[in-house]
């Protein structure tokens, strides 16, 4: 009996290892299943990684790679930041988040860049995929070989927006690929990636990644958000000389996302000087690809438990959310340090520093047409700002701006009536709408501008019989005394005065 000990031990240690490993497997298929992974941006060191070779719906992260391949283009002279695209029926059909653009409509590559890069538009991606790559699925090629030539080995795009699609997958180590290869090869236009807001027309829209403008030292990149995938982020800050890349994927809100990402950054700049302690895990091409499907995380993240609709602008705080979800968020969290002119005021939690307002920024404009500066850029914004504003708006507001004209020329007692319109003064006067004075009399109104003296006489021969209010002014006079018609006489140079 004692012979079989050591192998009955071995075989449960066994049992239990197989166990382990099994659970890993199946980490991403549990409930708010996470991939996270912090790596320097120079020399793509891996500082943690989490889940970080399992297979993921990138979302609207695809829209780093559709910006890449855009700039690219831009950079090798294929095409200019000014040349002009226009949207298809095809992009304007897309899901929200989007623009709205009607087909027809042209703008600019560095407008429709812009637009994508902070609103997430999904129509903008489309307008850039079928302004280079002719066509969704051609543009989707030339991303596949971009990928490839990076490194990607577990992505493979299927659109340009990141919208639900079969095969449509990628994952955080592959994520982390990207980002350092935007930074390398697109120095001169990063500036893409961290846009605090922008302006159309009437309308501005902050980043969606709450990081900018908050966090400090926050420089990228970009947010996605379906509900297969839950909410991504790939973000990057740099602190002392030093870039950080951090990607997650899965959090349960989009604040959740940031506070995460907010740890991650932090972390890896707090422990700095203490990284010859921690083993080494390589640089994120080495990392191992995991072979399985892409957790479906649908059911958490727009289940019927949810009290709104889950979007990628989620404004949910994690500090309030409550229950479990504020305790995976927020626990054991590390405290963000300001530096701000060499000074380090109070140390601030990452969600408070999340749901705290943005650094004020100024929001970068964008509009349609070709690019334009001055004041031909300054009615631009206005022509665009009039098409947000609906046709009953327009009549409205085109009405109020003629109501004060009517009204002085009704106190002015029809004297500067034929210098604005003498038809509509002589022919229609009751449309006007004239003031109280004439209100209390429908049927002085019908005539000619006569004196105030004048009118209150009319007024009170008038009042015995209400019927004939349309009769004509000479009916008027005939049932008026016989100092009448001296007033009745003084309309008639009116109209020849104007």
């Amino acid at each position: 009996m004692h012979a079989f000990r050591p192998l009955l031990r071995k075989s449960l240690f066994n049992l239990f290892a197989a166990a382990l490993a099994v659970g890993a497997l199946l980490v991403p298929r549990v409930a708010n299943a996470e991939a996270l992974l912090l790596i320097e941006a120079d020399t793509g060191k891996v500082l943690q990684a989490d889940n970080a070779t399992i297979p993921w719906y990138p979302a609207s992260v695809t829209k780093i790679m559709t910006a890449y391949v855009t700039l690219k283009a831009v950079k090798d002279g294929k095409i200019t930041l000014d040349t002009l695209l226009t949207v298809s029926p095809t992009a304007a059909s897309q899901s929200p988040s989007k623009m709205g653009l009607r087909p027809g409509t042209q703008l600019t590559v560095d407008n429709a860049l812009k637009m994508m890069m902070v609103k997430s538009a999904n129509d903008m991606a489309v307008v850039l995929a079928e302004g280079l790559g002719g066509s969704i699925d051609g543009f989707s090629v030339m991303m596949n070989d971009t990928a490839k030539k990076l490194g990607m080995t577990q992505t493979n795009y299927v659109n340009p927006n990141g919208l639900p699609a079969d095969g449509h997958v990628t994952s955080a180590r592959d994520l982390g690929i990207l980002a350092r290869s935007f930074l390398r090869d697109l120095p001169e236009y990063e500036y893409f990636v961290h846009i605090p807001a922008i302006r159309f027309g009437k309308r501005v829209t902050g980043n969606f990644n709450k990081l900018i403008g908050r966090y400090p030292g926050a420089d990228g990149f970009k947010t996605g958000f379906i509900c297969a995938s839950g909410y991504n982020l790939v973000a990057s800050a740099t602190r002392n000389g030093r870039r950080l890349i951090a990607v997650v994927l899965g959090a349960n809100s989009g604040t959740a996302r940031a506070v995460k990402a907010a740890q991650l950054l932090e972390r890896g700049f707090s422990q700095d000087n203490l990284s010859w302690l921690r083993p080494s895990l390589g640089t994120v091409e080495n990392l191992v690809p995991v072979d399985a499907s892409p957790p479906n995380l649908r059911e958490e993240m727009c289940g019927g438990h949810r009290k709104r609709p889950a979007s990628d602008d989620d404004d949910a705080l994690i500090a309030t959310n409550g229950g479990g979800t504020t305790g995976s968020a927020t626990g054991g969290e590390a405290q963000v340090t300001f530096f701000t002119a060499g000074l380090q005021p109070p140390l601030m939690r990452a969600s408070e520093l999340m749901a705290s307002a943005p650094a004020a920024a100024e929001p970068m404009v964008v509009y349609t047409g070709p690019t334009r500066t001055g004041a031909a850029l300054v009615a631009a914004v206005a022509a665009d700002t009039d098409q947000q504003t609906p046709p009953k708006a327009r009549g409205k507001k085109s009405r109020a701006a003629k109501k004060p004209d009517a009204g002085s020329d009704a106190k002015t007692d029809g004297k500067t009536d034929g210098k604005t319109d003498t038809k509509t003064a002589a022919a229609k006067p009751a449309a006007t709408k004239p003031d109280a004075a004439a209100k209390s009399d429908t049927k002085s109104a019908a005539k000619p501008a006569a004196s105030k003296r004048a009118a209150a006489k009319s007024d009170a021969a008038a009042k015995p019989s209400d019927k004939p209010a349309e009769k004509p002014a000479a009916s008027g006079d005939q049932t008026a005394k016989p100092a009448k018609p001296k007033a009745a006489t003084k309309p008639k140079p009116a109209p020849n005065n104007s």
